[in-house]
């Protein structure tokens, strides 16, 4: 889907019309993620055992092409998970994992990245199995994170970036409302090949204002 921050690195919240957001979710996110529950989806911690379906779900050509390099063994999404925990303690990343209704198993990934030490701006990034592209389940799932992102996170900024010729990609952040703002040119490696990316964003004020009725719930 989206480019990811990489995932081979081992190394005032505001509230919104029909989105509950408790004290403590608020205060302990660094200890603990709430689970955020949408249409047909929900967003939970990784856990190790998520490790296996991820390798076979990320690793995938049609996943892989427009996305840094992800772990290429089962072992390795268990130290990248192992690594987005300690990442989260230190106050500055997110990782979320994308479970569809009906399994235990999450099938991508959602991620929040600080941009800067008060975490008010980010870049996120997404990869979701091609088994479950068309079926709505990544509009919920980014839905629930740009709010987390805005009401329980102190983000008013948040980035993605784009490989050109992924218009799957563009086409989903235009439906979130997302609006272009460059192109960054030969600025994403594939293989031995530069290609040109598409910087996107979205802002507090303006999710706040085009999305203050949506039913998300924190639980």
């Amino acid at each position: 889907m989206l480019n990811l921050p990489s995932t081979h690195t081992i190394g005032m919240p505001v509230a919104f019309a029909g989105f509950a957001v408790r004290d403590d979710v608020q205060s302990d996110w660094r200890t603990a993620l709430p689970a955020l529950a949408a249409e047909g989806v929900t967003l939970r911690a990784l856990r190790a055992s998520d490790a296996p379906t991820l390798h076979a779900m990320l690793t995938t050509e049609e996943v892989a092409r427009f996305i840094s390099p992800p772990p290429s063994t089962v072992e390795g999404f268990e130290k990248f998970i192992a690594w987005t925990r300690r990442q989260q303690a230190e106050g500055r990343y997110v990782c979320f994992g994308i479970v569809p209704a009906g399994r235990s198993d999450a099938v991508g990934i959602i991620q929040l990245r600080a941009l800067d030490s008060a975490f008010e701006l980010a870049e996120w990034g997404f990869a979701l199995g091609s088994a479950f592209w068309g079926t709505g389940m990544f509009q919920a799932a980014a839905r629930a994170a740009l709010e987390f992102a805005f009401t329980v996170l102190p983000v008013r900024r948040i980035e993605a970036r784009v490989v050109t010729e992924n218009h799957r990609g563009r086409g989903a952040l235009t439906k979130l409302g997302a609006v272009c703002e460059a192109v960054m040119r030969q600025s994403f490696r594939r293989g031995a090949l530069w290609t040109d990316q598409m910087l996107w964003s979205v802002t507090r004020e303006s999710w706040m204002f085009t999305n203050a009725t949506w039913a998300g719930r924190v639980h």
